[in-house]
């Protein structure tokens, strides 16, 4: 089997195997977030506990932390996931769309014939 980078990106689907990462993601979708504004949205887990997650988005490549004085913030990367959208989904995505067409072409022929 070709390599072809892939094993690369298991930190990022470690990173993405968790829900609580991946509402991290959601959240910082919209803007860079402080830890703490992080550890609000997730009033049932210990500060320490946002930040081994928050680590392991770090570690996977998912977002990029920067220090502002005494604060971290916290900067989603879309560049892993679109990654593994490269690798994973957009390969599987091109059969599928053909044989739609291809399917749907079929159909349009066969309603032509009977009309």
């Amino acid at each position: 089997m070709p390599d072809d980078g892939a094993d690369d990106l298991d930190p990022v689907w470690r990173a993405l195997a968790s829900p609580i990462r991946r509402r991290i993601l959601d959240l910082l979708r919209d803007g860079p977030k402080s830890t703490g504004e992080i550890a609000n949205e997730f009033p049932d887990l210990s500060r320490f506990a946002i930040m081994q997650h928050l680590l392991v988005l770090e570690n996977g490549g998912l977002t990029m932390p920067r220090r502002q004085g005494r604060q971290k913030f916290h900067y989603l990367n879309p560049i892993p996931i679109q990654r593994i959208h490269d690798r994973w989904v957009s390969r599987y995505q091109q059969p599928w769309a053909e044989a739609l067409v291809s399917l749907k072409a079929e159909f349009e022929d066969e309603a032509a014939e009977g009309a």
